[in-house]
C-alpha cells in the first residue's frame, strides 16, 4: 500500500514554486501545473478538429447523405485518423503523465525545461501534419501511411517530430518518479492511479521506438536516401507502434476509471495487489494484440501468426477481466458502505448519476468492456480475422474502445481538472451532466452501426459502397444508424469542447475547495465515502451485485465468440 509523506521538506521551497491545493491538500507544483494545462488545452483542440472532420467523413460513408467527394474524403479520413488516434490521446496522456507524476505524489517537477522541450516538439508536430495533409495531396497516405504509397517528407517528419517530443515527456514522468521517490514524496509502492500511469509510460516507451523503425527509414526513403525499403517490415514496424498506442490508451484510461471512481463516489479498490497486477499483466502480454492487423498478411509465418494469437494473449484478456470486477465491486462496496445495500443493485440505481465523472466512467467501461474488448478479442483470433479484418467491423472495434471508451473517460476526468488544475468554475454544468450521455449513446450507436454493416460485408475505407452492385435494405439501415449515432457523438463533442472552452475563457478563478460539481447524493465529491477497514470487510457491504454483472459478461463473451466461429462454419460449409 502506498502512502503519501505530506510533511518531507520539498527540496527547492522558493515561494512560487508551488501551491496548495484545498481541496486535494496536497502541494502542486507550478511548472508541473503549467504543463498539464499546456497539454490538455492542445489536446481539446485537436479533438476538435479532428471531431470536425469525424463527422464529415461519417456524412460520407453514410451512403444516403454521401457528403464528400473521393478526394476530399481520403484527405479528411489521413487527418482524422492523425487528430483522434495519435494526437488528441497523446496530447492528453502526456498531462495525465505530468499530473500522476508530481501532484498525486505531492512532489515537483524535476525537468519542467526538458518536458516543455518535449510538448514545443508535439505541438510544431501534429501542426504540421495537419497543415501537410490539408494542402498536398500526395499525403493523403492515411495515418497508416502504408507503402509503396510514398507521402512527402514533412509528413514522416511531422511525425518524427511528434514522436520525439512524446519519447521526452515520457522520460520526464520516470524522472520525476525518481526524483520523487528520493525525496521520500510517498512510501512504499507508487499509489494505484500512479501505478497504472507507471504502465501506461513503460508501453508508451516500447511504442514510440517501434514507431521510429517504421517511420524514420520511410522519411529517408521519402528523401530517396534510402533506395528501398520492404513494406512487410514497415507495416511490422508500424502496427508495433499504431496498435501499442491504443495500449498505452487502455493503460491511462483503466488509471482514470481508478480515480473517477476515488473522486465521485470515494472508493478504495477491494484489494490493491490484484489490481496491480493486472496492470503488469499488460506490461508483458498486451502488445501481442497487434498482430491482429497483420493476420492476413502473407509475408508473416503460420508459427508466428499462432503465437501471437495463442494463450499468452489471453492473459492481458485476463488482466482486462480483473479490472472489470475491481472497479465495479469497489463501486459497490463504497455505495453500500453510504447506506444503499437494498437488494443486488439498489447501490446502483442510487448512484450519483448526475455526476458527469461517474456518468463518464460508467459508460466508458459498458461500451469499452462489452462491445470494444469482446470484439477485440475475437478479431485478435486468426481464423475470424479473416471474415472481420477489411471490413467496417474493425473501425467498428476501435470506435468502441478508443472513442466511447478512452476519450469519454478522457471527458470525464477533465470536468476536475478545471477546477483543480486550472482553476476556474466549471460552467454550463447542465451541459456537463448530460454530455457524457449524448456523446456516448451517439458513440455506442456508431459502433454497433460499423459493427453490423461489417457482418454485412461493407468494406472499410471505402469511399462509396455502391461499385459492388445494389446496396440491400439492412445495409442502408445499419448506416443510416452509423450516421445517426455519428451527429449523436458530435454533439456530444462539440458540447465538450463548448464547456471546456467556456469554463477556461469566461469562468471566475475561485478557490478550489467551491469549484467542485456536488454528487447525485449533495455530498461533494471526494468526500461522499470515507471507507474504513470495517467498511470494506462488513458481510453487508460485500460486492453481490458486482460479481453478477460479470458472469452477465462473460455469458455475452461467451456467446458472441462462438456465434463468430459459428458464422464462420457457414462460411466454409460443405455438403
Amino acid at each position: 500500500m502506498a502512502t503519501l509523506a505530506p510533511t518531507t521538506p520539498w527540496v527547492k521551497d522558493a515561494k512560487d514554486d508551488y501551491r496548495t491545493c484545498p481541496v486535494l491538500t496536497l502541494k502542486v507544483d507550478m511548472h508541473a501545473e503549467r504543463l498539464i494545462i499546456a497539454n490538455a488545452v492542445m489536446a481539446v483542440v485537436v479533438l476538435a478538429i479532428g471531431g470536425l472532420a469525424a463527422l464529415l467523413i461519417a456524412l460520407t460513408r453514410w451512403q444516403a447523405v454521401h457528403l464528400l467527394d473521393a478526394t476530399w474524403f481520403y484527405r479528411l479520413l489521413t487527418l482524422h485518423g492523425i487528430d483522434m488516434l495519435i494526437a488528441w490521446m497523446v496530447f492528453f496522456e502526456m498531462a495525465g503523465l505530468h499530473f500522476g507524476s508530481t501532484v498525486l505524489l505531492n512532489a515537483r517537477h524535476a525537468a519542467p525545461k526538458a518536458a516543455w522541450l518535449g510538448f514545443i516538439m508535439m505541438t510544431v508536430g501534429g501542426l504540421m501534419a495537419n497543415v501537410v495533409v490539408l494542402l498536398d495531396p500526395k499525403n493523403t497516405v492515411a495515418y497508416t501511411a502504408y507503402m509503396p504509397l510514398k507521402a512527402s517528407p514533412l509528413f514522416y517528419l511531422s511525425y518524427i517530430l511528434f514522436a520525439v517530443g512524446a519519447l521526452i515527456a515520457v522520460i520526464t514522468f520516470f524522472i520525476n518518479i525518481v526524483v520523487a521517490k528520493r525525496e521520500k514524496r510517498f512510501e512504499g509502492s507508487l499509489p494505484l492511479v500512479s501505478f497504472g500511469f507507471m504502465t501506461a509510460a513503460i508501453l508508451a516507451t516500447y511504442t514510440l521506438l517501434q514507431g521510429a523503425a517504421a517511420v524514420v527509414p520511410a522519411f529517408l526513403w521519402s528523401l530517396n536516401i534510402l533506395p528501398h525499403f520492404d513494406p512487410g517490415i514497415y507495416r511490422n514496424f508500424f502496427w508495433g507502434f499504431g496498435h501499442p498506442a491504443q495500449q498505452v490508451n487502455l493503460a491511462a484510461m483503466i488509471s482514470i476509471w481508478y480515480a473517477l471512481a476515488q473522486i465521485t463516489i470515494g472508493i478504495r479498490p477491494v484489494n490493491e495487489k490484484f489490481s496491480r497486477l493486472a496492470f503488469v499483466l499488460y506490461l508483458f502480454f498486451i502488445n501481442l494484440g497487434s498482430a491482429h492487423h497483420l493476420l492476413v498478411d502473407p509475408g508473416l509465418s503460420f508459427a508466428w501468426k499462432a503465437v501471437n494469437t495463442s494463450y499468452a494473449m489471453y492473459l492481458a484478456v485476463l488482466g482486462s477481466m480483473m479490472h472489470a470486477f475491481s472497479i465495479p465491486a469497489a463501486m459497490e462496496v463504497a455505495l453500500r458502505a453510504k447506506g444503499f445495500r437494498k437488494g443486488l443493485f439498489g447501490w446502483l440505481r442510487n448512484a450519483p448519476w448526475k455526476e458527469p465523472g461517474f456518468a463518464a466512467m460508467v459508460i466508458s467501461i459498458i461500451i469499452f468492456g462489452w462491445v470494444g474488448g469482446v470484439t477485440g478479442v475475437v478479431i485478435g483470433t486468426e481464423q475470424v480475422n479473416m471474415l472481420v479484418h477489411n471490413t467496417m467491423r474493425l473501425p467498428g472495434h476501435f470506435h468502441a474502445t478508443v472513442v466511447s471508451g478512452t476519450t469519454t473517460a478522457f471527458m470525464g476526468l477533465t470536468y476536475y481538472l478545471i477546477p483543480l488544475i486550472f482553476r476556474k468554475e466549471l460552467k454550463l454544468k447542465k451541459w456537463a451532466t448530460w454530455q457524457p450521455y449524448i456523446f456516448g449513446g451517439g458513440m455506442l450507436l456508431l459502433s454497433l452501426g460499423m459493427i453490423v454493416s461489417g457482418l454485412q460485408g461493407v468494406s472499410r475505407r471505402n469511399w462509396d459502397i455502391t461499385f459492388a452492385g445494389v446496396v440491400p435494405g439492412t445495409i442502408e439501415l445499419s448506416l443510416a444508424v452509423f450516421g445517426i449515432g455519428s451527429i449523436l457523438a458530435v454533439i456530444g463533442g462539440i458540447m465538450f469542447v463548448t464547456i471546456v472552452l467556456t469554463s477556461i475563457l469566461t469562468g471566475p478563478r475561485l478557490e478550489a475547495s467551491k469549484l467542485l460539481l456536488v454528487s447525485g447524493d449533495g455530498n461533494p465529491v471526494l468526500e461522499s465515502t470515507k471507507l474504513t477497514e470495517h467498511d470494506m470487510e462488513a458481510k453487508q457491504n460485500q460486492p453481490k451485485g458486482a460479481f453478477v454483472l460479470v458472469l452477465a459478461f462473460l455469458a455475452w463473451f461467451a456467446i458472441y465468440y462462438f456465434t463468430n466461429w459459428w458464422l464462420l462454419g457457414r462460411t466454409w460449409f460443405i455438403r
